[in-house]
Parts: C-alpha cells; structure tokens; sequence
C-alpha cells in the first residue's frame, strides 16, 4: 500500500462488489484490492463488516451510509489524490442496483482512473441459500432482475405486471417492504394463488440469513410474521421445487443420444 504525492498522479479508484454477505464470498480479486487500498468507503447500511477483514490494519475505512452523492464523490476524489488504491466497497455486484454511473462520472471528470470488480448477486446467492436453480430446461430459460416502482420510477415498458406475464423466473429486489404489491403484479399477470414464492433474507450473512418459502396467496403473511421487511430478495420462478419433483423433462446437456463436441451420440440401452 502506498500513498501518492502531490506531483504524481492520482490513484485509481475501484468499484468493488463485496458479494451477498459472507465475508468469502467476496472475489480473489476484490479480496486483494482490499489488501491493497490505502482507503475504503463502504455502504455500511449493506455490506456486512466482516468484508472488510480483508483490509490492512492502517487502511483509512469510512463508512458511507450518512453520506450524499457530494459527499461519497468528494471522500473518493480527496483519497485518490492520496493513494495509488482507493475502493468503494458496495453490496453484491457494483453494476446492479449500485448507481454506478453517477458515481464514477466525477472520478471520469477529474481524471481519475476507475475499475470495476463484479461480485456475487444476492439473486444468486438467494438461489443457492434455498437450493433452487433459476432456470430448468424447456420450462424457463429465462432470468429477470427487477424490482416495484417507488422513489426510483420504473419505465412505464417495465412494469412488474408486463414482466411477469412472460412466465419466466423473476429475481425481484428492493421491494420486500411492499410484499403485497407483489403479490398483487404477479396475480394480476396472470400467476395463480398458489405458484411458489421464496423469499431470503440476508442471503448468506452468518447467522441472519433466512429462507421463507410460501405461495402467493401466504408469502405476504409469513413474511410478516418473520418480521421481514428489509435486505430481502423475492424469487418467483416455475423452476421453484424442481428437485423433488419427477416430471420435467431431462437436458440436452448429459443425454446420451444427443450428440456433443467431445462426446458422441450413442444409442440408449
């Protein structure tokens, strides 16, 4: 870790994800730029501190979650001028729900180089926490991050509603506080009452997380009796309990008969 001087050119500021939670689920290569940073802000409202194990015991560490967009930017901006490595350390992976954009503009305007790591999505580490699979063959090859319209607005084209007509796996974010306006898009695009929900809370944070499963017409009411209203992921999917059930059919990809580049077709039996 080193700081740089008045004369050189400033650091390089990188958008790191930090994963679902877990503190290994970070990347090998997030994990290094930890080591490595002389400053870290991180979005301490969401990224569990035990991330920031990683860090070197004199790397400057701030917390963002009191901070605005002048404040995030200016810290980033002062700290490059200060060290080759500076990370915003931001939950799950930095390109998805991670306002990206608006803050890297002013790190561009001055000059500033960025980088991006990716990091484990909550969608995915929801998936895996209740042991489902998002797609399944010949019945949705099809995965959907979204979430409800509230202070962010959705554009009129993706709505909920139109989105979950397709009938495909949908991975919705930031809405488990309006659980029943969920519930009410889905059934009025068409899913029943009784299609499977799961909702996970706090996906792989040592001893927080929580898997609910339910249907629509109950999800809402488990979800308040566990007292979940925040840090929440809802999946809604035609693959949800696929691996206790028989009937689908079988992929491609391990079939015998159906030919491959290093394994040729071979008649059954």
């Amino acid at each position: 870790m080193q700081e740089t001087s008045s004369t050189q050119r400033p650091g390089k500021v990188w958008f790191v994800g930090a994963g679902p939670g877990a503190p290994d689920l970070i990347t090998v290569r997030g994990s290094r730029l930890l080591a490595e940073a002389g400053a870290i802000l991180y979005t301490g409202s969401l990224v569990a501190e035990t991330v920031l194990q990683w860090a070197s015991p004199d790397c400057e560490i701030a917390d963002s979650k009191s901070m605005d967009h002048a404040q995030v930017t200016a810290w980033l901006l002062d700290r490059a001028q200060r060290h080759d490595t500076v990370v915003r350390l931001q939950t799950g992976d930095p390109t998805l729900y991670g306002v990206l954009a608006e803050l890297a503009r002013p790190l561009d305007a001055a000059g500033v180089a960025v980088g991006i790591v990716p990091g484990v999505s909550s969608a995915m580490a929801s998936a895996a926490a209740a042991g489902e699979c998002l797609t399944l063959p010949e019945i949705t090859q099809t995965v959907i991050f979204t979430r409800l319209s509230e202070r962010t607005q959705m554009p009129e084209r993706e709505s909920l509603v139109s989105l979950a007509a397709h009938g495909c796996t949908l991975c919705i974010f930031l809405s488990i506080e309006r659980i029943e306006a969920v519930v009410e898009n889905l059934i009025t695009a068409g899913w029943t009452s009784e299609a499977p929900v799961v909702v996970v809370h706090k996906a792989t944070w040592p001893n927080e997380e929580l898997v609910l499963r339910g249907t629509l017409s109950d999800i809402a009411a488990r979800c308040r009796e566990a007292q979940v209203d925040r840090q929440a992921l809802i999946l809604v999917s035609p693959a949800l309990g696929a691996r206790a059930q028989n009937d689908y059919k079988p992929s491609k990809l391990y079939d015998a008969a159906f030919p491959r580049r290093f394994r040729p077709a071979r008649e059954p039996g």
